[in-house]
């Protein structure tokens, strides 16, 4: 068998991808298999490309994916892609500037063919960047939320929960988005702490010489001011109190109102209430029947509402209106002062509260099952700590605002009449019959106009789940019986709410159950300086050129050595190293026992049986500790435990135990079990690394077209671990480790043979002698009656060993060895013997855990007592 010397993921990565999808191995449908699981993807937008998180999240899902195949189970990944209503139309109004094209001059047929070219285009970039990645979807079911099919689910629902009276349209405060000119709903908005200036500015009162000095950051909406409120129980200001004072620049009279909202402590006790531009100014005036002016355009300029200033940018507007106060002589002074402001997660333009006609879903009753079903763990958050987060924004939920002032997207499903009233129907025939009958008029399609909003994006992907599998529109569908609930969902932290929440609002409405079993949220991709990546820092590196430097694997790997269980993802480069330079490893050794020679007529050498005796303990007890580690999502462990299996125990031990002797043969018995070993080890490795163990995979065997790895069963744990001979062989190494430390300081070639002798106790025993005299290459082990002279000795457990060296002794350097291990041994002692005098320790701890302290105490005697001996020997 021709294997190459070295391993080259691009020549096997695309290979062995494409086997796998010629062969269907992806594929999954409802059958009777009891045992199912599946996943859903987190759709990536559909403007998007492989970024740092999309990299975690996928092999996250993949080493779930791949694993539960190999249990046997009926395993579906489902992909797909979300139109994302705001970055889409961002992008293709970009591109149409870039071409000379204004999106107001389109009509919004004009605009959506655009959009869908633009989709048909750029749309499945992300998704063939994840076969790079080795993801193992089922390609076949490619969703995207505009889909037919959820599309139609979307508007279902819409229409639903509207005749359940759950949806309304009201004024309210909004967050609006003056660069994708859209409302956005309050998980959207992202507050950082910024340097801004607090301006003092003096209201006259009306028909004095008094004036109240109000202190605001935002002295362009003085132009919307239509009252001044203090604090009631504020004396300061009590001989005003029904007064009125004017607004400063537009000379407006306006009330001097109180309310006990106003913080007596904060500025100047006094506050401008601009109903149409503050949330908590909105409040006051329907409080006290206010008049609200809207003085700002929908792009952020200043309207004619305004007065002055009309058609300036906002921010423009701002120095403006300071220049303007200070001629006025009202501007008292100004300071600096770190503020408080709120971002558009999609744009990063500064919110603008503005009052607006929206679409609302009413959230309190809905989210209730939601809320009662994670803090139960009916559905479980990994890490649990979330929980804490998740109560309390359910707890403190508020309607959602669910319109969008956007062309692409899924367009509101209501009508609006010439009466001015409106009615909610799928279609404009629909909406004809509904217009009849409710308010008796006759009309025809041309005389209703549907609403020109589109709605939320995540009102399309809370249904994720469920539209996937057509739950809406088809419930009784074997796809969705089957397959829903889904098992594990796989996403990040931030989108706990805006998606998270709501796919578990809507599996208890539309599907009368929870839409998975476990959420796993990962840490966020941070650089090594703990920022996170992102393009403006130029921090995040190219996921598809690593691949192509490190290879799939070692990205897999380098990204799950970086990230433990929910914590940040502490991104380091040498990592994905690493994860190259252990496929290396894998290779070599691969390659190193398939160029054994093999003979048939020879005996397996007692230390090549005992070797094999001891990796089989070792692999079982393994897979028992992957399972636990498995269930409880702590991946990053897993993968560190195979490795460390695969480095540590069959590289450094067991292959160095069976290897034969330099050009002679190995015997058949032994090289069946490694290549046994080998085959199970490749199947444990397989989820992180799929793309070099499918290629051993196929190498250890003769294989058959349409075999693979990636559906071949996955080791299984035998129930029970034989601990004694682990625990024995770990003895063995002890001794083995210190024979190698003794030729090492001694400068000792191993060629040379050494004596081992040893002064029995109760932890010797005989088990590994062969696997000892091979790897410390020894002409034989002798037991003593006592302690020989002119020989280095050491300790494994209470047993001292003795290896003559005649004049090779060193006694001045042997003295301080075995001081500082005499040392050492006494503060161990002591550390256990406090711990044992501790009467909470000693009541509370397990029996077994006081036993084993107590014979750690017991052991660390023993030893001291030896260690002492063997100084004064020397010494005398």
């Amino acid at each position: 068998m021709d294997i190459p010397s070295k391993y080259d993921p691009a020549q096997t990565e695309d290979k062995w991808y494409d086997y796998w999808m010629k062969n269907g191995f992806f594929k999954a449908k409802a059958d009777n298999n009891p045992e199912k699981f599946c996943i859903v993807i987190p759709p990536p937008n559909v403007t998007g490309v492989l970024h740092m998180g999309h990299m975690l999240n996928n092999t996250i899902q993949d080493v779930l994916v791949r694993r539960a195949r190999m249990l046997g189970k009926n395993t579906l990944w489902v992909p797909g892609t979300d139109h994302a209503s705001i970055a889409t139309e961002a992008k293709v109004v970009a591109k149409l500037k870039d071409e000379g094209i204004d999106k107001n001059t389109l009509t919004r047929e004009e605009f959506l063919n655009h959009a869908w070219e633009w989709k048909e285009k750029h749309g499945g970039i992300i998704l063939e960047q994840l076969k790079k990645l080795g993801a193992s979807c089922d390609w076949d079911r490619t969703a995207f939320t505009m889909d037919e099919i959820l599309s139609e689910s979307v508007l279902d629902v819409f229409i639903d929960l509207y005749e359940k009276g759950l949806i309304y349209r009201g004024i309210r405060m909004v967050n609006w988005d003056p660069q994708a000119k859209t409302a956005v709903s309050d998980e959207e908005v992202i507050y950082t702490e910024e340097n801004s200036k607090l301006y003092y500015v003096k209201y006259k009162v009306e028909g004095s010489e008094d004036f109240i000095t109000v202190a605001t950051t935002r002295p362009e909406t003085i132009l919307g001011d239509t009252a001044v409120c203090v604090n009631p129980n504020d004396q300061r200001f009590t001989k005003f109190h029904g007064k009125n004072v004017v607004v400063p620049m537009v000379n407006r009279v306006v009330p001097l109102i109180t309310d006990e909202y106003v913080d007596m402590e904060f500025g100047t006790g006094a506050l401008k209430i601009t109903p149409a531009h503050d949330i908590n100014d909105y409040e006051i005036g329907i409080r006290h029947n206010l008049p609200s002016i809207d003085i700002f355009n929908d792009n952020g300029t200043l309207s004619e509402k305004a007065s002055l200033f009309v058609g300036e940018d906002r921010f423009v507007a701002r120095k403006s209106s300071v220049k303007l106060l200070e001629e006025l002589q009202c501007l008292v002074k100004s300071e600096d002062y770190m503020n408080k402001v709120g971002r558009s997660e999609r744009t990063n333009s500064v919110i603008e509260p503005k009052l607006s006609l929206q679409w609302f879903l009413k959230m309190e009753e809905l989210s209730k099952p939601a809320l009662e079903n994670v803090m139960n763990d009916t559905i479980k958050l990994f890490p649990s700590k979330y929980k804490n987060t998740y109560n309390h924004w359910m707890e403190n939920v508020k309607d959602w605002c669910i319109s969008r002032q956007l062309w692409w997207g899924h367009r509101i499903p209501a009508w609006h009449l010439p009466n001015g009233q409106y009615v909610v129907a799928k279609t404009a025939a629909e909406a004809v019959l509904k217009a009849k009958e409710k308010y008796n008029l006759s009309l025809n399609e041309e005389q209703v106009k549907q609403d020109e909003d589109v709605l939320d994006t995540w009102f399309s992907s809370w249904l994720w789940p469920i539209s996937v599998f057509d739950g809406i529109r088809n419930p009784e569908n074997p796809d969705f019986k089957y397959y829903y609930p889904t098992n594990d969902l796989v996403t990040a932290p931030e989108i706990l709410f805006f998606w998270v929440a709501r796919m578990i609002i809507a599996g208890y409405e539309y599907a009368g159950d929870k839409p998975f079993e476990n959420v796993y949220l990962t840490g966020i991709v941070r650089d090594k300086q703990r920022r996170k990546m992102s393009k403006s820092l130029g921090n995040s590196p190219d996921p598809i050129e690593l691949m192509k430097i490190y290879g799939a694997d070692g990205v897999r790997v380098g990204m799950l050595f970086c990230s433990p269980a929910g914590g940040d993802l502490l991104f380091d480069e040498s990592m994905t190293e690493q994860g190259r330079n252990f496929g290396n490893k894998i290779w070599n050794a691969f390659r190193l026992v398939k160029t054994w020679e093999i003979d048939e007529n020879i005996e397996q050498p007692l230390a090549s049986k005992q070797a094999v005796e001891w990796f089989d303990a070792k692999l079982n007890e393994t897979i028992g500790v992957l399972n636990e580690q498995y269930e409880q999502y702590r991946l990053s462990e897993a993968l560190m435990t195979v490795y460390k299996l695969f480095w540590d125990e069959f590289s450094a031990w067991y292959l160095e135990m069976i290897k034969p002797a330099y050009q002679q043969p190995i015997d058949k018995k032994t090289i069946d079990s490694t290549i046994e070993f080998f085959d199970k080890l490749v199947r444990l490795l397989h989820p992180f690394m799929p793309f070099i163990t499918e290629e051993i995979w196929q190498y250890l065997y003769e294989r058959k077209d349409g075999e693979s790895l990636m559906i071949s069963a996955m080791p299984v744990f035998s129930g029970k671990n034989d601990s004694i001979k682990i625990e024995k062989f770990e003895a063995a190494k002890e001794i083995i480790s210190s024979i190698r430390n003794i030729r090492k300081e001694k400068n000792i070639p191993l060629k040379e043979q050494l004596e081992l002798n040893f002064v029995r106790s109760r932890d010797y025993f005989e088990d590994y002698n062969s696997v000892i005299e091979k790897l410390g290459n020894l002409s034989e082990i002798k037991e003593v009656n006592e302690k020989l002279e002119g020989a280095s000795s050491f300790m494994a457990k209470t047993v001292e060993f003795f290896i003559p060296l005649g004049d090779k002794i060193d006694v001045e350097e042997e003295l301080k060895k075995l001081r500082e291990e005499l040392e050492y041994t006494k503060g161990f002692c002591l550390s256990v013997s406090k711990k044992l005098d501790n009467q909470n320790f000693v009541s509370n701890a397990p029996a077994k855990v006081v036993e084993m302290e107590q014979k750690k105490k017991s052991d660390a005697e023993l030893k001291i007592k030896a260690l002492e001996e063997q100084i004064k020997s020397l010494i005398t």
